[in-house]
């Protein structure tokens, strides 16, 4: 049987912690930012873990993670 592959896009958005969990980043920080506030988009920067609704799919996409 042949190596599966890995979804690539999938590849540069997520990253696997030391647990196993699957960390991802936030969205809405690339444009229109003048009318969010400045404690906004600090929360904003910080990464995210998946949520368990999201993971089997996440698994899928990533079957070496």
């Amino acid at each position: 049987m042949p190596k599966m592959k890995t979804n690539r896009g999938a590849a540069k958005r997520f990253k696997c912690t030391g647990t196993g969990k699957i960390v991802r980043r936030k969205a809405f920080t690339s444009h229109i930012l003048t009318k969010k506030s400045t404690k906004r988009k600090r929360n904003l920067r910080q990464s995210e873990i998946v949520d368990a609704t999201n993971l089997k799919g996440i698994k899928r996409l990533l079957p070496y993670m």
